[in-house]
């Protein structure tokens, strides 16, 4: 009697919160999935309806959607429908519903392994952090997202979400890297409407920096796509955006027409009928969840219920059960009011410790541009000092001017590699290296730096010694470039503390597991070593020892940071066994990858060709006067004419009116950079070849200029044997292939 009194009342209670849930919905039948479909089909259609702005209809796809994938017990999929769920809502800036979502994906994922699932997590986080203005947070939690999944459709709208967030505070050049590589996007699922939102980025950007003709440009760009692929939201918004340019720049007529196509859309687009739908579809569904979890505890009962042997046991557990609810939420009750005055406290809290936060990253960030800016700079001098010195030393000086020309060449390399070390140790303070993965030639690598350094060898009277495992697989992958800088520095360090000694490279086997391969280096020398107190900081920036050593030997004593920080790229740690005035050992292992399926004598070498240049005719971007001059020269040595602009407009002009063999085009100008120059000669010319000529800084990224639409890159300062090589592989070679095919 007990246990039906109980069972009674709790179904009861259940009939009347659903009646109470259907007074406050518009209740109406539920369309079942389609057996014929798949959750994806359902996915694309509510991604098409979002963009479309056409909420409610995207929610009642989505719904068919989870139904299907819980149908199917695809744990997966249902966390994809919780995600598309939570970002849903997120348009209706619902954010309780999206976190009530959010946390039921969160809940799955915690059961399976779904790496592109956790990425999205941690997008739809950053969303809701970068909404709640924790535009750092969410900066964060984006790299993360990064690192878990390679989707590309997740990364452009990542990229899209790391553009909003860098011109909410106000980083305008990084948030325009952005929206321009997302104007020109090829995504399979959303190339139309992130285009659309990339140039609304745009012209949101211009128009905070009040460049107006730039707001019109971008808004109308945006307004033809939007228009063309029906995202009624963006229409709108674009008519706002030329609505205020066009006013700015007293074009009322134009203003006035777009003024009044918003007037037309507010009246179609945000209706009340169609927010009251909105509202009611979405609050439908999370009613449903909540029905549903209702029915499935009411079956639950039922099957308690038939079980005779427990009926007395259920009884007194449901009474139980009720009495500590009762308990709970006079507890809960008394719990909130102390939450919401320590919440008061913890925002405070927070919000100082943010503004503290904030202050340091403002800092490191100024501290960072500063140095980069500053090598940057140097190196635009720097050129002209090697340029000029490698025009001088090819004109057959006399014997006393080669003397002192060679002397400058010496110092103009020195203060390069200073230079170097400086924007490397910036790279890496400001987390901007990334280890790659390519195939080359371990023996090859360690060879080229040997090489590379006999003449400091032969000049200190030390020999450099290299002990090579034969048993290493000739083909592994990683990143070799690095590895260079890792070796020559360390052997670099070795030469300059020996003399009359030796310098020995070791690489030997550790072990070979399939694919996986451990090798252990050490780099050991017979020069004046390092003291035990000297073995402590040796490792920290500007550090070598002492005053006096820095005075004998020179140097800016950033080496072994650059190889400690290199390192930790491939989870290695550098070590060091010294003994004073008996030389030195720094050892390491690494784990690499061999590609044991590989022939042995694939070349690992690009052969130098010697290239007739004679009769190109190039077009040279460069606003430095004295590097107008040194690049003329340096072409008039192989018979190359040119013809010289000094800023990138000019450029783009004269790449439109006249035809030349190829461009060498400066990033770093006054008024429009040199990436914005190719990405406009590229919108008339696809084929000419452009060749980035640039002293590259922290900021600049290869994959950028590339992405602009540059075929090569070569740095400056370069040496001359480099810059010919760079113009007959990128226009000789083209010119060849082109005749050819």
């Amino acid at each position: 009697m007990l246990l039906r009194f109980v069972l009674s009342h709790i179904r009861l209670a259940n009939a009347l919160l659903i009646l109470a849930f259907c007074a406050f919905q518009s209740a109406y039948a539920q369309e079942t999935p389609s057996p014929d479909r798949s959750v994806q089909s359902y996915f694309d259609q509510a991604l098409v309806l979002k963009n479309q702005n056409k909420i409610d209809r995207a929610l009642e796809v989505l719904n068919q959607a989870a139904e299907l994938a819980e149908k199917n017990e695809d744990e997966k999929a249902l966390v994809d429908s919780y995600h598309r769920f939570a970002l849903l809502y997120l348009e209706l800036d619902k954010t309780d519903n999206t976190l009530f979502y959010w946390d039921r994906a969160k809940v799955l994922l915690n059961d399976i392994a779904y790496p592109y699932g956790n990425a999205v997590h941690k997008y739809i986080e950053a969303i809701v952090l970068y909404l709640q203005d924790q535009n750092f947070q969410a900066i964060y939690m984006l790299n993360d997202a990064k690192q878990l999944n390679n989707d590309r459709n997740l990364l452009n709208n990542i990229l899209l979400a790391e553009a909003n967030i860098y011109m909410n505070i106000e980083k305008y050049d990084s948030a325009s890297k952005n929206f321009n590589s997302l104007v020109v996007n090829n995504d399979v699922y959303e190339k139309e409407y992130l285009a659309t939102k990339a140039y609304m980025g745009l012209a949101r950007l211009n128009e905070k920096t009040e460049n107006w003709e730039e707001t019109i440009k971008s808004a109308s760009g945006a307004l033809a796509l939007a228009q063309e692929n029906g995202f009624s939201k963006e229409v709108f918004e674009a008519n706002v955006l030329l609505g205020r340019a066009y006013e700015k720049v007293q074009k009322y007529d134009l203003s006035l027409v777009h003024n009044r196509n918003i007037l037309q859309i507010k009246d179609s687009l945000f209706t009340i009928e169609k927010v009251k739908t909105e509202a009611k579809t979405a609050d439908k569904i999370q009613f449903d969840f909540m029905n549903d979890e209702i029915r499935r505890q009411d079956e639950k009962i039922e099957e308690l219920n038939e079980s005779a042997n427990r009926s007395e046991i259920t009884a007194i557990l449901t009474s139980a059960f009720l009495t500590i609810i009762s308990l709970l939420a006079v507890s809960l009750y008394r719990n909130n009011q102390i939450k919401l005055k320590t919440n008061d406290l913890l925002q405070t809290k927070n919000k100082e410790l943010q503004n503290a936060r904030d202050a340091a990253v403002q800092a490191m960030e100024a501290k960072t541009n500063f140095l980069s800016t500053v090598s940057h700079e140097l190196r635009t001098p720097l050129y002209a000092v090697t340029g000029l010195t490698h025009l001088l030393l090819e004109e057959n000086p006399s014997e006393n001017q080669k003397e002192h020309l060679k002397s400058l060449k010496f110092s103009g390399d020195y203060l390069l590699n200073f230079i170097n070390d400086i924007l490397q140790i910036n790279k890496i303070d400001a987390d901007k290296l990334e280890r790659l993965s390519i195939e080359f030639n371990l023996k090859k690598v360690l060879n080229d730096v040997i090489s590379s350094l006999q003449q400091s060898a032969k000049e200190n009277r030390t020999e450099i010694v290299l002990e090579y495992d034969d048993e290493i697989p000739s083909h592994l992958m990683s990143d070799p470039l690095k590895l260079s800088q890792v070796f020559m520095n360390l052997i670099g360090n070795a030469l300059k503390f020996t003399k009359n000694g030796t310098v020995t490279v070791i690489a030997k086997l550790m072990k070979k597991v399939e694919e996986d391969v451990t090798i252990y280096f050490e780099v050991k020398d017979t020069g004046i070593g390092i003291s035990k107190e000297q073995q402590k900081s040796i490792f920290d920036s500007f550090e070598q020892g002492s005053i006096q050593i820095n005075r004998e030997y020179g140097g800016t004593g950033l080496g072994l940071t650059i190889v400690k920080s290199l390192l930790g790229l491939f989870d290695s740690t550098i070590q060091l066994e010294s003994e004073f005035g008996k030389g030195s050992s720094f050892f390491f292992e690494l784990n690499l990858k061999s590609k044991d399926s590989l022939v042995d004598d694939i070349p690992f070498e690009i052969t130098q060709k010697d290239y007739n240049l004679k009769g190109l005719h190039l077009l040279v971007v460069e606003d430095n006067k004295i590097n107008q001059v040194i690049t003329k020269k340096m072409l008039s040595k192989k018979d190359i004419t040119c013809e010289i602009a000094s800023n990138g407009t000019k450029a783009v002009e004269l790449a439109n009116e006249n035809k030349y063999d190829g461009i060498l085009m400066d990033i770093h100008m006054p008024g429009i950079s040199g990436d914005e120059a190719t990405r406009q000669i590229r919108e008339f010319d696809k084929e000419i070849p452009i060749i980035a000529l640039t002293a590259i800084s922290l900021d600049d990224s290869l994959e950028n200029f590339y992405a602009a639409g540059c075929n090569d890159v070569v740095t400056k300062p370069f040496k001359p044997e480099v810059f010919y090589q760079k113009i007959g592989e990128n226009i000789l070679d083209k010119q060849i292939k082109n005749t050819t095919s």
